[in-house]
């Protein structure tokens, strides 16, 4: 959430920030609002000093036992007021808070002009995209010729965009998983966590996916609850309502978890295969630093992602997202595009964001600042370390032969009992 007094001030610089995110902010009805709000607050508290004032005369006057029921009276119809009063303030209150959620946050000066992903600006790629004698296959192809994968079984379980995986891919799959979260602890400093993956509706609000992108989660509405889309959500939560002090920063916390997401704006996109599922898995990354870091931070857990495909010695790039893709949340964002020959393009398979602090004003997270001794807004990070199941997609078609067989990278082979290949 944008800074309340950042709106009331200076609402144009706002309107000009975010017309980078191609977003045109309703100035006048946010400003016809707040001076409504301003007129209402002033009349609510003469009101309230009057009946303050009033009510003072009403014990004065029955202490000298003199009859008060005239101003008695008076005070009840200031309190009608008031009321009245009181009511229409919290309405517009109310109004307004509706509008200043919906805002995303303001793009940092370096994200670049854009409209769309073709917009965004490669920062720089590594590793060389592997060269076949043979024609490549996608994983699907791969998967189902192996037996391994079965989306016909998962969608008779469950329904599309589903999977069901045997025998070395599952393996696989958990392999990375662990190498993940074992390289994040023990190379990156990262302390693992393990959250719930129900989360309440102010966990949701706290990070931004409500009350504006409902529609893309899983709500179980009898108990409250939602299925997280991300770890981000209950990972960056545990913040929320809490100063931390000094010495605890920067936390930097990493997480596995399922991931569930109904994309009701995304039907009919990418829905062959694992790109786009509505369950997956992902190892997340989450920081919570000093405002005066952040930047530094971004570029740190950036680099954290990135090695785990240099470990896996996969072809990636990094581009920075233009405005008009940018997050709702964010206000920077490096996305990591691994190379996949079954589709020959780059597809990504890590956003890492700086939200400065957007969240940190929804959750009230804060730090206690040594210097003033006072409490302050976190900035808040995070990024996927990676997403596990196009990470599997990526070593599958960059690890093929012309068989079909897939090798198995070599970090990996310590969590699969060195095993080398996985074949049909």
């Amino acid at each position: 959430m944008l800074d309340p007094q950042l709106l009331r001030s200076d609402l144009d610089q706002v309107a000009t920030a975010l017309k980078k995110r191609n977003m045109v902010l309703d100035v006048d009805a946010i400003q016809q609002l707040e001076e409504k709000r301003k007129k209402i607050q002033v009349a609510t508290e003469e009101l309230q000093s009057l009946r303050n004032s009033k009510s003072k005369e009403i014990g004065q006057l029955k202490s000298r036992g003199e009859d008060a029921q005239a101003i008695m009276d008076e005070v009840s119809k200031i309190k009608s007021q008031l009321d009245d009063s009181t009511t229409e303030l919290d309405s517009i209150q109310t109004q307004l808070n509706d509008i200043v959620s919906g805002i995303p946050n303001i793009p940092h000066a370096s994200v670049p002009n854009g409209t769309t992903e073709d917009d965004n600006e490669e920062v720089r790629t590594w590793g060389e995209a592997r060269s076949f004698d043979f024609e490549p296959k996608d994983h699907v192809d791969l998967g189902e010729a192996l037996g391994l994968i079965d989306f016909e079984t998962a969608t008779k379980i469950t329904s599309s965009r589903f999977v069901v995986m045997h025998g070395g891919i599952a393996k696989l799959h958990r392999a990375l998983i662990q190498f993940m979260l074992d390289t994040h602890g023990e190379e990156h400093g990262y302390a693992e966590i393990n959250v719930p993956y129900l989360v309440n509706a102010d966990s949701c609000f706290g990070t931004g996916q409500l009350p504006k992108f409902e529609e893309d989660l899983f709500h179980i509405k009898e108990h409250g609850f939602y299925l997280i889309p991300t770890a981000e959500v209950p990972v960056t939560n545990t913040a929320r309502d809490e100063i931390l002090s000094n010495d605890e920063l920067p936390k930097k916390y990493v997480c596995h978890s399922p991931c569930f997401r109904s994309e009701a704006g995304s039907y009919g996109k990418d829905t062959r295969g694992m790109i786009r599922q509505h369950q997956f898995e992902k190892v997340e990354m989450v920081q919570l630093v000093k405002p005066d870091s952040s930047y530094d931070a971004l570029e740190d857990l950036t680099g954290h992602a990135e090695n785990i495909l240099k470990k896996l010695n996969l072809p990636y790039r990094v581009v920075t997202l233009c405005g008009g893709d940018l997050g709702f949340s964010a206000a920077k964002t490096y996305d990591i595009e691994v190379w996949l020959p079954g589709q020959n393009k780059y597809r990504e398979i890590s956003s890492c964001s700086n939200f400065e602090a957007f969240q940190a004003r929804r959750m009230k997270a804060r730090w206690r600042n040594p210097e003033t001794n006072k409490p302050e807004l976190l900035h808040t990070l995070n990024g996927s370390g990676l997403a596990v199941g196009r990470t599997l997609i990526a070593v599958m078609e960059n690890y093929q032969d012309k068989e079909g067989n897939i090798t198995i990278p070599e970090v990996l082979r310590p969590y699969m009992n060195n095993q080398t290949v996985i074949s049909k």
